[in-house]
């Protein structure tokens, strides 16, 4: 390769955003601007100062084009002159893409001092976008060795951390080979392989390319950074490569960004903040608020990109049909659900794939072609993210907390449109977990918790689970609660996954989680025992708190229905801890819902039994005579209690009611057998005063043993009206036969 002289192919100046952006074009094309015409234009005292730094700039870029000899930075005045304007002007507003070209051919030439090359390369800030063809000159300065490997290397750690600006890649992937060949270089090896996992495509896949990476692999060892690599060419060619590769994400690379991502970060919000024009267009339907952190300018496609006006020009100039079946159509002129069905087989992702977070159409896309490739660039860009940005768990970043908290917060919206859980958050959730206060971005990660894949909960169950009873049980009440929501809608994710995938056991999603139906069965059972030992300990902790109580019956809703709702072979009853002080609550509507669980768990019990009878069993599998040896436990113990007014002498369960007489008369309570049905239940007894206020209306003295024969039905249809309606259906199923049975007797 040679190397390329700028003055040999004039461009296009690129239309950027920026009210301070430096326009170099004129001077780029014919020489310096003439500064009266220039001047005419711009009168404020504002707009002086930016043409002043213009004019700097633009002497400054004209030096380090022409300069030729090895020059000293302590001995020469000029050269510390140019240098402090072009650094000056970089970390205040970002460097224009005219004058990357000049700058990296005179870092990577060697013209100068290696401390002048790598300061150069570190001031390297862009404002919007940097040209291909600046790259791709400064590429070509690699292969005559002109620079040292250290000044190589840091070149190589500023593209993979810009690599999101560049206009174009086209260039850039036909010099594929060409940093593959670098691969043998120790110290560049690891930066190498990163900038090629950004590069890759299937065409670039070749079976010499897998074989050097395999005997690099067997003299360097399982390096993260070569397994990367050798995962995404598994990806694109499986039959390729064959050895086995670690399933499990994890963090592949080390941070490149070095000196540059505070910086471009500062020079981002500052030119948003200054600039009167409109923000570059957000792939999505609504434009979110702009913010601080790099991962929220990857949210957005790069300027060059959603520039119109500039992608209209280059379509007339290069004759090309946007619904070509010949070429890919561009992701940034996708409006319409039409658009998106002409161009499904053509769609161009951009390089910023957390842009992809932000757009509907393209969620859309992800849902219908399942295309790895862009699933693993997705979960490799919110990994590397997440790890970076977390605000516990990265020291500096508390002040971005509510950005990150916005981040979070479209992911998991993401996770919902595309009804799963990403393996990267999961990772970030069992590394960051164990540091978590349990204050900071609640909501957000707990909304996270409830899309954990299926497949991974039983590893993962001491990553997440421990640290997450550790906050519970010392937190507040409202985090308890917090966490039985998420934990709840958690169970209710992997049981509609099971339902969408009964019947599609040739799904190839299926054969990734590699969950079978006994896998799920025992997850699912993990993850229950998990809850009913938490809400046990919580109710003690909490005094048996309404609230609490609330939230722990509305994961059991889920629990006792999974049978018949969700067509999954497992059923599991509420420990002890949590029956007990429900059916004694205080509170009338925890008792309702106790009473409708009871129900459906009695419903789905009895089609299990009968399918069992008839051998028309679901799925071959049977309950255990455990499961149906504690309900019938519990609902001798809830009649006991709110019907035959005997729960002291019948309930057998170990950890039951059951007492005897001779201690119950030493509490000197009158009518202790009453104490828990119906009409005396602390519970009921607002209703039972209600309904005598109603039915005796001149009696003051409250005697509940008048509620009884045809008054006690009255009771009933009374609780029934005032919207009780789990305690009617309990009472209809599992107690009305016992009563009719008694009445025919009489």
């Amino acid at each position: 390769m040679q190397r390329r002289q700028s003055s040999k192919t004039p461009k296009q100046p690129l239309q950027v955003h920026y009210k301070n952006q430096t326009d170099l074009s004129a001077w780029r094309k014919g020489g310096r601007i003439d500064p009266e015409k220039s001047v005419q234009n711009h009168q404020s005292p504002k707009d002086q100062k930016n043409y002043s730094k213009q004019e700097s700039l633009e002497l400054a870029l004209s030096y380090f084009e022409k300069v030729q000899d090895r020059v000293s930075l302590k001995k020469d005045n000029v050269l510390q002159k140019h240098l402090t304007t072009v650094e000056s002007i970089a970390l205040q507003r970002g460097l224009p893409p005219e004058g990357f070209e000049i700058l990296l051919n005179v870092a990577l030439s060697g013209k100068l001092a290696d401390t002048v090359n790598t300061h150069l390369l570190k001031i390297l800030i862009p404002a919007s976008v940097i040209p291909e063809t600046a790259v791709v000159s400064s590429v070509s300065w690699l292969c005559v060795s002109k620079c040292s490997g250290n000044t190589q290397l840091l070149f190589l750690r500023w593209l993979i951390t810009v690599f999101d600006f560049i206009d174009h890649k086209e260039q850039l992937h036909a010099l594929y080979g060409f940093f593959f060949s670098f691969l043998q270089d120790e110290k560049m090896c690891p930066y190498v392989c990163h900038l090629l996992y950004l590069l890759t495509r299937k065409e670039s896949v070749k079976p010499f390319r897998i074989r050097r990476l395999l005997d690099l692999q067997t003299k360097m060892g399982m390096q993260p950074h070569l397994q990367a690599l050798l995962s995404v060419y598994k990806l694109f060619c499986p039959e390729l490569v064959t050895i086995t590769l670690p399933g499990k994400m994890k963090t592949y690379f080390k941070n490149s960004e070095g000196p540059w991502k505070a910086a471009i970060n500062t020079v981002r919000r500052r030119n948003q903040a200054n600039s009167p024009v409109s923000q570059p267009l957000f792939l999505g339907t609504a434009q979110p608020k702009s913010r601080k952190r790099k991962w929220s300018t990857q949210l957005i496609i790069p300027a060059s990109s959603t520039n119109r006006n500039y992608l209209e020009e280059d379509r007339k100039k290069n004759r090309v049909d946007l619904y070509s079946t010949n070429e890919s159509f561009p992701v940034e002129q996708l409006q319409t659900f039409s658009q998106l069905l002409q161009n499904i087989h053509h769609l161009e992702f951009p390089s910023q794939m957390g842009s992809v977070l932000t757009s509907p159409l393209l969620l859309h896309y992800m849902n219908c072609i399942k295309d790895e490739s862009i699933y693993l660039r997705l979960y490799y860009w919110m990994g590397q993210t997440l790890q970076e940005e977390c605000t516990w768990c990265v020291a500096d970043n508390n002040q971005y907390e509510e950005e990150f908290k916005n981040f979070l917060e479209t992911v998991y919206k993401t996770e919902c449109f595309l009804q799963e859980g990403f393996p990267s958050c999961e990772e970030f959730l069992c590394k960051s977990l164990p540091l978590w206060d349990g204050f900071c971005c609640r909501s957000q990660i707990l909304r996270l918790v409830s899309w954990i894949p299926l497949s991974s909960f039983s590893e993962m169950k001491s990553h997440i689970c421990d640290p997450l009873a550790q906050l519970f049980f010392t937190s507040s009440l409202y985090f308890k609660c917090s966490v039985l929501e998420s934990l709840k809608e958690l169970l209710q994710n992997w049981l509609n996954w099971h339902v969408i995938h009964l019947d599609s056991e040739s799904d190839s999603q299926v054969h990734s989680l590699n969950t079978t139906l006994s896998g799920l069965v025992n997850v699912v059972a993990e993850l229950i025992h998990f809850v009913g030992w938490i809400s046990t300990v919580a109710l003690r902790l909490e005094n048996n708190h309404t609230f609490l109580l609330y939230f722990i019956l509305d994961f059991y809703e889920t629990v006792c229905d999974m049978y018949l709702r969700y067509n999954l072979p497992l059923l599991i009853m509420p420990p002890a801890g949590v029956f007990y002080p429900v059916l004694l609550s205080m509170d009338s509507v925890s008792l309702n819902q106790l009473c409708y669980i009871m129900y459906r768990y009695r419903t789905n019990l009895v089609a299990a039994k009968e399918n069992e009878l008839s051998k028309k069993k679901i799925l071959q599998f049977k309950f255990s005579s455990q499961t149906y040896q504690e309900y019938n436990q519990y609902i001798i113990a809830m009649v006991g209690c709110l019907w035959t007014s005997s729960a002291f002498q019948k309930d057998i369960h170990p950890q039951g009611l059951r007492m005897d007489d001779e201690l119950l008369k030493k509490t000197k309570v009158q009518e202790f057998k009453n104490s828990f049905n119906i009409v005396y239940h602390p519970a009921m007894m607002g209703y039972a005063v209600l309904f005598m206020q109603q039915a005796w209306p001149d009696d003051t003295t409250f005697n509940f043993s008048l509620i009884k024969g045809k008054k006690w039905n009255w009771y009933l249809e009374y609780l029934y009206a005032q919207g009780l309606k789990g305690l009617k259906v309990f009472i209809e199923s599992s107690i009305n036969r016992v009563s009719q049975a008694s009445h025919s007797k009489a």
